[in-house]
């Protein structure tokens, strides 16, 4: 099968389960920042000198793959979505972020100022990719609005996950010798 299934050349697309809906559906939207902050944290983690900015980055891009795809599901569709054995973004998912921002924030003291991006290409990536993150926080926001049903750990997930996108660029910001002493701390 071709990747060019013509299938959205009139403005829809598909979601999980074959459920068709216009490419401007804002579920559609929010998937697609989520799939967008993927590949710009992708972009962060191929740029990565340091292994443990690129071994955090790849953990989060494993958690957005199952974001994406409870986000790609309608909520009509939830149950055999579950029932086939995908995973939903859920508290244990949030409450690991929220370590790795305890753990940063040890490893890195508190901030009392503005950042400025560009300082390294890694933190500048990494900075790129919390724009991303803030931007599907919002469109999933929306999406919440108009949804009872909608798993609000989503947003709770997004949230800290721009957070620790903040907090990785500090470190990357780090000159080498004091990020690697720093990364084998704890």
């Amino acid at each position: 099968m071709s990747i060019a299934t013509k299938t959205g050349d009139e403005g829809e697309t598909s979601l999980m389960y074959g459920r068709r809906v216009p490419k401007t559906d804002s579920r559609v939207d929010a998937y697609g920042c989520v799939d967008e902050l993927n590949s710009a944290l992708g972009l962060a983690r191929a740029s990565a000198r340091d292994p443990f900015l690129a071994e955090n980055i790849l953990a989060l891009q494993k958690e957005l793959v199952v974001v994406m795809g409870e986000l790609a599901t309608a909520g009509e569709d939830m149950n055999r979505y579950l029932k086939d054995g995908f995973q939903q973004t859920n508290a244990a998912t949030t409450t690991r972020l929220t370590g790795v921002v305890d753990d940063l924030e040890r490893r890195l003291g508190k901030f009392k100022h503005w950042s400025v991006p560009g300082a390294t290409m890694d933190s500048a990536a990494l900075e790129f990719a919390r724009t991303v993150c803030r931007r599907a926080e919002r469109r999933v926001a929306a999406l919440m609005a108009a949804d009872a049903t909608f798993n609000r750990e989503i947003l709770r997930y997004l949230n800290r996950l721009s957070d620790v996108c903040w907090l990785l660029a500090r470190y990357a910001e780090q000159p080498p010798d004091q990020a690697k002493t720093r990364g084998e701390e704890g």
